[in-house]
């Protein structure tokens, strides 16, 4: 089965989040299965471009009709191996990349006023490509609203070319809060689509890339089983609750997974000291190690509580203003990693500085330093106000850390509360978005923390779980399967 994956990013080559990460291990993973050939098709953007390191080659070129404009695109390619699995011999995905520098060559991803017509025009030469290579997919999987414009090009402009009909559309939603919205008169004057499709391409008297995929996808799927089932809700659907309801039929949630092999604290080598399940001693220096780069006493009597996210409104942040100073007395140290808001990045820096014993606050993207606080941290914290999967409580729980989290999203599917006298479960949690519900989940996290044979019990036993992608690669297979006819 052929799969072309459509993405505004992907790892290794690119990525600002979770999107990124997800494109950077499933495609590889699916590759594993026989018979498939993946590829993935990304904007050249200029971090790209400039890197000779990564030996990316020209392909072809030509113009794009994007309404009333013909637009340049260049077309390069690099073909990465990927490993084995058990018996299955290593394969390989194909990575293609849309270049026109008037759109990508930036020094930022988006946040660009015309990002609707960079992301309209991408999702159009993702077709017009397929004409030139000779490449026609089973499947074209899109994700999240910059290639929402995907399935309407290829109904209103390609169908009639031959095999083009029989391509099938997947459309993931990553995160619902970013749909892609353009004034009306994007339909004529970017989209250049007869009038027959502003009904399907318009919510709230605007153009909406999302909604447009939503409805014209012949398969729809978000990135857990909770989050699926969210999104028919307003609290959470921003203005798509009606169109995601319309569409439930073929809705189904698929959990992500993580990259073990890169993320494992057995031979990950940006972490200060190496460990397993069966050999926790290193989480321990890694601890140590920490603390004392940070300015905090080192300590092993005093919980790690690591927060590595970006620093934004629904990450549940308002939670942890509202009682910051609880956090930063009552007996833990609280680290905190990331970027965003001022109002936020302002918060922790001030905290910080108040409360240098217990506080420390790094306001940067550092992914080395993220690793080694994933590796260092007794737990970590995750408020989400919604969290559509989430990565880091995976990624937490493979270095040891237990997570505490609040019951929405992926994190309900991802990480069940802990019972702390038989340990079934995986973490702390508390369902009512509320300080002090999340307050008293810190509070039972740390009087847990007392209990070492516990505590490392439980450890040991989260950092076996499978987080990887083979069990959400089987299902994505299944879902193919079936919309292909196989």
């Amino acid at each position: 089965m052929k799969i072309l994956f459509a993405a505004s990013e992907a790892a290794p080559f690119i990525k600002s989040g979770g999107l990124g990460d997800v494109m950077g291990a499933l495609p590889p993973e699916l590759s594993k299965y026989e018979g498939s050939e993946i590829a993935v098709v990304l904007p050249y953007y200029a971090k790209i471009k400039n890197n000779p390191d990564l030996g990316i080659e020209f392909v072809t070129e030509f113009y794009v009709p994007l309404a009333w404009r013909n637009v340049y695109a260049g077309i390069f390619k690099k073909t990465v191996k990927t490993p084995g699995r058990g018996k299955v011999k290593g394969t390989k995905v194909t990575y293609y990349f849309v270049d026109n520098d008037d759109y990508f060559n930036r020094t930022s991803l988006y946040g660009h006023a015309d990002d609707g017509e960079r992301f309209a025009f991408f999702s159009k030469a993702v077709l017009e490509m397929l004409v030139h290579l000779g490449f026609i997919p089973d499947v074209i999987h899109c994700n999240d609203w910059q290639t929402g414009f995907v399935p309407l090009f290829l109904k209103a402009h390609y169908s009639d070319i031959e095999g083009f009909d029989k391509i099938r559309t997947v459309f993931t939603i990553h995160n619902i809060e970013y749909q892609g919205k353009a004034n009306p008169d994007f339909l004529s004057q970017v989209l250049g689509v007869d009038e027959k499709w502003r009904n399907v391409a318009t919510q709230g008297e605007m153009i909406n890339a999302m909604k447009c995929a939503i409805v014209l996808c012949d398969k729809l799927t978000t990135v857990s089983e909770t989050y699926a089932h969210e999104i028919q809700y307003a609290y959470f659907a921003h203005g798509l609750e009606s169109i995601i309801a319309e569409n439930q039929y073929k809705t189904c949630g698929i959990i992500n997974g993580i990259d073990t092999k890169l993320f494992n604290p057995e031979k990950d080598p940006t972490i200060d000291f190496n460990f397993k399940p069966t050999s926790l001693g290193g989480k321990a220096k890694c601890k140590a190690k920490l603390q004392e780069e940070l300015g905090l006493p080192v300590r092993d009597d005093v919980p790690m509580v690591a927060m590595i996210t970006r620093l934004v409104n629904h990450k549940g942040l308002e939670l942890v203003e509202w009682v910051a100073d609880n956090l930063a007395t009552m007996g833990i140290q609280l680290v905190v990693v990331g970027t965003g808001d001022a109002r936020y990045e302002e918060m922790f820096n001030f905290l910080s500085y108040v409360h240098p014993e217990t506080v420390c606050a790094k306001i940067m993207f550092d992914p080395v330093l993220a690793n080694r606080l994933y590796a260092a941290s007794d737990f970590f914290l995750m408020p989400s106000k919604s969290e559509p999967c989430g990565l880091s409580q995976l990624i937490a729980m493979r270095y040891g850390s237990v997570p505490i989290v609040r019951e929405t999203g992926g994190l309900v599917d991802t990480v069940a509360p802990l019972n702390t006298e038989t340990l079934e479960g995986r973490g702390f949690t508390f369902k009512v978005f509320n300080a002090h519900d999340m307050l008293g989940a810190v509070e039972r996290a740390a009087e847990f923390f007392k209990d070492k044979v516990k505590l490392q019990k439980h450890r040991s036993a989260i950092m076996k779980l499978d987080t990887s992608w083979a069990k959400p690669a089987e299902k994505y297979m299944g879902l193919y399967s079936e919309i292909v006819g196989e």
